[in-house]
């Protein structure tokens, strides 16, 4: 029997934001890893696509449209997996949004809140649902996709930054208090990865070389270089461990 065990077979994830990026890779390493994955996104046709990929694969996987903004959703999406498998050992946070670069003496209240509400809010109650169904069970991991900015917010996106600070709080939070019930709660913080949602800052070679500049390893990620740690976190080879940050940012915050 190997020293650390991570192993996903029997285990039932749900990933969200996972029709691309971190949220499709993650989702992709963890169904390879055994798990039964739930995709969850705002757009069904691009959850299909990579339901698609990993069934036809031979790993399991269901798609469900899910604005994790909204609570309706969150629910709905809660009672179809109660309802198709009855448990909820894994739950990925990762859809986000960033609708908005610029100074922050410049942000709209409707900036604000739009990205507090799936940044924040989301995490926060997807987190919460999961943990209920977790605690129930007496075993669960749950993962929050965090960032750098969190930790170390970047110029023009403030706002952005403070959602993910949210995040790392959350994340030791719920740690403490589910900790008791068996439930585990880490965070990941990538860095600079080269997703649709950090094109803009890759393509635009100002910026890109002024932060490629403070990164030790002196380029940005893939989204795959972010699944070892979700699997890691999401296995029992990490059942002693609750409450961690992970950065995954080659080097950028040591």
């Amino acid at each position: 029997m190997p020293i650390a065990d991570f192993s996903l077979a029997g285990k039932v994830a749900i990933v969200t934001g996972a029709s691309r990026g971190i949220g499709e890779a993650i989702a992709r390493g963890m169904a390879e890893y055994g798990a039964a994955v739930v995709l969850a996104s705002r757009k069904q046709e691009g959850l299909d696509a990579v339901a698609a990929g990993i069934n036809a694969g031979g790993g399991k996987a269901l798609a469900v449209a899910c604005h994790t903004g909204k609570m309706e959703d969150i629910n709905a999406l809660f009672t179809h997996v109660q309802a198709e498998f009855g448990r909820v050992d894994i739950l990925v946070n990762n859809a986000a949004t960033n609708p908005y670069f610029g100074p922050v003496i410049e942000a709209s209240e409707s900036i604000f809140d739009k990205t507090f509400e799936v940044n924040v809010k989301g995490y926060f109650f997807m987190a919460q649902q999961a943990a209920k169904m977790m605690v129930g069970q007496g075993k669960g991991s749950i993962i929050n996709i965090a960032s750098i900015a969190g930790v170390s917010p970047s110029v023009m996106q403030g706002v952005y930054a403070m959602t993910k600070a949210a995040i790392i709080s959350m994340t030791k939070s719920f740690a403490k208090e589910l900790a008791p019930a068996g439930v585990r709660c880490n965070a990941i913080c990538p860095g600079l990865t080269e997703t649709k949602f950090a094109r803009v800052l890759i393509d635009t070679k100002e910026i890109y070389e002024t932060f490629v500049r403070e990164v030790p390893m002196a380029r940005h990620a893939q989204p795959s270089e972010m699944v070892g740690a979700a699997i890691y976190l999401a296995s029992d080879a990490s059942s002693y461990t609750t409450g961690a940050i992970v950065a995954c940012d080659g080097g950028y915050l040591a």
